[in-house]
């Protein structure tokens, strides 16, 4: 099977050689080499961004415990109402 067909990584931009650009290009945003005035201030932005991200994961979950709190609240009051309807009426 001799195909000369693309890889599957190769076509969708995974393959080895995109990895390894991505990789060096990496290294150099977060000040693998040079001068270290630049990379602090990357790191400066990385962590404004994610604080920003996380007070958003946090207001997530804050309104997400509140709905879970409230939906059951409303469901033991329901299943209390239907018990008394069916227990009072006799």
């Amino acid at each position: 099977m001799g195909s000369k067909a693309p890889t599957w990584a190769d076509q969708w931009g995974g393959g080895k050689d995109d990895y390894d650009k991505r990789s060096t290009s990496s290294k150099r945003k977060l000040g693998g080499g040079g001068s270290g005035g630049g990379s602090k201030k990357y790191m400066e932005e990385v962590k404004v961004a994610a604080s920003a991200g996380l007070h958003k994961a946090k207001v997530v979950v804050v309104v997400g415990a509140q709905k879970v709190k409230n939906g059951t609240s409303v469901g033991i009051k329901w299943v209390k109402n239907q018990y008394q309807k069916k227990f009072t009426s006799k």
